[in-house]
């Protein structure tokens, strides 16, 4: 079974079928008793974007629930960090190879990052789809 991540939030706006909801990112040692006297402790608050059918359903200012996976999140941080990562050492050291001119590899890798970085935004409708919450009303 899959874990869940779950996070209260507010709604901050309507718009169509996009719900903007505020909610504050706690660090583990925000809910430490003994935070005040620690300086390591910390929390942000974010914006997420939700896309949903339901938006007309949702008033500003309301408490919402938002929910995804775990495994959603893992699959986005190897996306986002572990695939780019990978990919600028396999053509730098492949350009090492072929090359060895330090210069090119680490012109080579960049260009690599870019154009990685390209189709992701190319595809950003579909990842979009496949990397959201799903919002719920709090009873």
């Amino acid at each position: 079974m899959a874990q869940i991540i779950i996070h209260r939030g507010t709604v901050k706006s309507v718009k169509g079928k996009h719900i903007c909801v505020q909610i504050t990112q706690a660090s583990a040692c925000s809910s430490c008793v003994a935070k005040k006297m620690c300086n390591s402790s910390e929390s942000k608050e974010k914006l997420v974007d939700i896309v949903s059918s339901e938006a007309f359903s949702y008033r500003v200012g309301e408490e919402v629930l938002l929910t995804g996976s775990v495994e959603m999140g893992l699959t986005a941080v190897f996306w986002a960090y572990g695939a780019p990562l990978l990919l600028l050492m396999v053509v730098l050291l492949a350009t090492l190879q072929v090359t060895t001119d330090e210069p090119l590899a680490a012109l080579m890798a960049l260009v690599g990052l870019a154009a990685y970085y390209g189709v992701l935004y190319l595809n950003k409708n579909r990842l979009t789809r496949k990397f959201s919450f799903t919002i719920k009303h709090i009873k």
